[in-house]
């Protein structure tokens, strides 16, 4: 094809904008794989880059996406054949390098993974960034030593894309979840995926003390700010806090009383640049951890003419769980 359906975002002196346009295929980015997409998703990531609410974006014009899934049509990479089902998340893809919202994509061969043998391309979108996120901070809690037996585990956002998913992930492999949120209305949802507990979000989201009264063993937190400073000063002694998000904000208005009194970890999770090794190790323990009927629950379609849309209401969180879109 010459020409393809895609989302293109512009800023220029008219302002910043995002549009449905068709885009030429001569203009695509260098790379030596090319993949027809089939699906991808709607993180919260690509809401704040189509919206511009954020400066996700650094290069214009730009095709957002952050995710894709779909089928190599031709390679130059070793690891890569025609025909061949892939997986891409991250690597500044929809940010700095042409994105997923189109219906092709030309990218680094080293930044793709085969698609698991057991997911499909639906399946493989309804995880995601957010959900290989999730994934990324369940396996950073048990290597710091987190397991069931030390009491429960805290997660906050927990309607949101990654804390739906860490929510389904923990509950599976044994522990009380306590999930936060701050839509009361999401309580039957959550408590399907596996949570044990619910909270409101605004237990956690004001200013609170340096410590407070030791309530959970480990955290998962998506949000940020006030929510993670209160998150850590109620973690058990030695427990583990993974922090992968910014709902509330980048701030972190807490103390070193959580550290240096409890021993408390805090371990930062970044899922854009992770090495190929721990992806492939993350996809697999997605593939054979995730609760497929659980994965269905938590997620929903939407066709290609919808993603803008979608994208500025998961800012409002009025978006439960995943979102996959069907490029098509």
């Amino acid at each position: 094809m010459s020409t393809f359906k895609a989302i293109r975002i512009d800023k220029d002196d008219s302002g910043y904008r995002a549009g449905y346009v068709d885009f030429d295929e001569a203009d695509l980015m260098p790379g030596d794989v090319d993949v027809r997409i089939s699906h991808s998703t709607v993180n919260y990531k690509d809401g704040l880059a189509i919206t511009g609410k954020a400066p996700v974006v650094r290069r214009f014009p730009m095709i957002p996406g952050i995710d894709f899934a779909g089928v190599v049509e031709s390679s130059s990479h070793a690891d890569f054949k025609p025909g061949d089902a892939v997986v891409l998340t991250g690597w500044g893809v929809g940010e700095t390098h042409l994105g997923g919202y189109a219906q092709k994509a030309r990218v680094k061969g080293d930044w793709l993974v085969p698609l698991p043998q057991s997911l499909s391309p639906a399946q493989a979108m309804a995880i995601g960034t957010a959900g290989f996120t999730a994934m990324l901070a369940v396996l950073a809690l048990e290597k710091q030593g987190a397991n069931p037996s030390r009491g429960p585990v805290l997660v906050t956002g927990a309607a949101g894309g990654v804390g739906s998913v860490a929510t389904a992930l923990l509950a599976k492999a044994g522990w009380h979840v306590i999930a936060s949120t701050g839509r009361p209305e999401e309580e039957s949802f959550l408590k399907d995926l596996g949570a044990a507990e619910i909270i409101n979000r605004a237990e956690l989201s004001a200013p609170g003390k340096p410590l407070g009264k030791e309530r959970w063993a480990a955290v998962v937190d998506c949000v940020g700010s006030h929510t993670l400073a209160n998150a850590l000063a109620q973690t058990k002694y030695e427990g583990a806090v993974a922090a992968c998000g910014l709902a509330q904000g980048m701030d972190l208005p807490t103390s070193v009383a959580p550290f240096i009194l409890r021993g408390v970890s805090l371990l930062g999770i970044d899922s854009v640049m992770k090495p190929k090794p721990a992806r492939l190790a993350a996809w697999a323990r997605l593939a054979s951890d995730l609760d497929r009927d659980k994965l269905a629950e938590l997620s929903t379609t939407i066709g290609f003419d919808a993603i803008i849309d979608t994208a500025k209401s998961i800012l409002d969180g009025k978006v439960r769980g995943r979102i996959v879109a069907e490029i098509g």
